[in-house]
């Protein structure tokens, strides 16, 4: 049967591909609406308050905190080194012995002449003794009696100078012994026996060092000094009080195991340099360090209250100002300005523009700017963050600002 000239099975055929092109439309369109891109995902930090330490990072150089040169303070040939090079002494402890011979031969000078001022004093003694009964009687002059009595005084003061001799003698004797000065570390001996030492010149002959404990002079710029001492009267910081301790770290970048402490900082600029002088105090336990090694010393100076570490890489900074990307609670994100105090490590120091709680975007923004998202699902930042304040201080200069737009690495 045809209807206007379409057979019935045509019409049949017809209606059902229609429908068939209709149900397919719309499962297109359920689809399309199913394979909308989730929101992309960032990786965050969560700001925490807290207290930082602000510290100032110096070198030095290791110096022994006594040092002390051997020198020979009695002329002669040198007979004995008494001493292991490169071992410890003791205080008193006898180094090298001189040819005393010279001086011992002047103390048995110098006893007998004490000996015969002695005789010459007993004689006086016994003729002042004599004569005073016959000079109140007036059977000597009295002029007989006045040159007695400077004879007994001359006498006396013969035997005060011999005995001064047999001290200066003695005194000799002993320097033939050349003992330390102080307990520590020798160095080599810098004479060998049979040298003629101390002639005309006090020859040095070995030097001992006490390592046990070193000092490490620092200088620091007086601009530094003076901007924290400007954010400590401001309130922006509080002093670290007592003598801090401070961390040593080697030339490799390592940490030294104990801890040194603050000495003194010098209250006076030198005026060529524009510095001012630091000392600290190193335990040496085992003889790690050495003398002259050069160090990096962290020293504390001052605290940060409320402060926020961020990774440098989450702040963008600019001419126009510091700012971080902080996610809402529905997902959103939004720029937020900052105030920088100084770096510590790989983070900035955060005093202004973040609050307990905010979610800053560390990773993952750049794929967010891409697509256009307007909403980002966040995951915990795991970076080193946690490590790096430990493995550096925080510096004591404010961080400058980069480039207009630049992004901190």
């Amino acid at each position: 049967m045809k209807a206007n000239g379409i057979p019935k099975k045509w019409r049949i055929s017809a209606m059902v591909l229609a429908s068939a092109l209709a149900l397919a439309a719309c499962h297109g369109k359920d689809d399309t609406a199913g394979q909308q891109m989730p929101p992309p995902v960032v990786s965050v930090v969560t700001a925490q308050p807290t207290t930082v330490t602000v510290s100032t990072q110096l070198t030095g150089r290791l110096q022994p905190i006594r040092e002390a040169q051997v020198r020979a303070r009695a002329a002669g040939i040198l007979q004995k080194r008494l001493f292991a090079e490169g071992g410890y002494v003791k205080a008193g402890q006898p180094l090298f012995q001189i040819d005393n011979a010279p001086y011992v031969a002047q103390l048995d000078t110098a006893k007998a002449s004490l000996a015969t001022a002695e005789a010459n004093l007993a004689k006086a003694d016994a003729d002042v003794m004599r004569y005073r009964p016959l000079v109140a009687a007036n059977a000597i002059s009295k002029q007989e009696f006045d040159a007695a009595i400077a004879q007994q005084r001359l006498a006396r003061a013969q035997v005060q100078s011999a005995r001064a001799s047999i001290k200066t003698a003695q005194i000799n004797v002993g320097y033939a012994y050349v003992t330390a000065p102080i307990s520590g570390r020798i160095g080599k001996a810098l004479v060998t026996e049979g040298a003629l030492v101390g002639q005309g010149d006090v020859t040095q002959l070995a030097l001992i060092q006490q390592t046990d404990t070193l000092y490490v002079d620092l200088n620091q710029s007086a601009q530094q000094a003076m901007k924290v001492r400007q954010a400590i009267a401001e309130g922006k910081m509080k002093m670290v009080n007592g003598n801090p301790e401070v961390t040593i770290y080697l030339d490799d970048g390592s940490e030294y195991p104990e801890k040194g402490r603050l000495l003194f900082t010098d209250m006076t600029v030198d005026e060529s340099t524009g510095q001012v002088s630091v000392r600290a105090e190193v335990p040496n336990t085992g003889n790690i360090l050495l003398p002259g090694q050069f160090v990096r010393v962290a020293i504390p100076e001052a605290q940060i209250d409320n402060a926020i570490l961020i990774p440098q890489q989450a702040v963008s900074r600019g001419s126009q100002g510091d700012t971080v990307m902080v996610v809402n609670a529905d997902g959103g994100f939004a720029p937020r300005p900052v105030t920088i105090a100084r770096q510590q490590g790989n983070n900035w120091i955060i005093t202004g523009g973040l609050k307990a709680g905010d979610k800053v975007i560390v990773d993952g923004l750049s794929a967010v700017q891409m697509t256009g998202a307007k909403t980002v699902k966040t995951q915990p930042w795991k970076g080193n963050q946690a490590a790096a304040p430990a493995q550096q201080p925080a510096a004591s200069q404010p961080a400058a600002h980069a480039a207009s737009g630049s992004k901190s690495k």
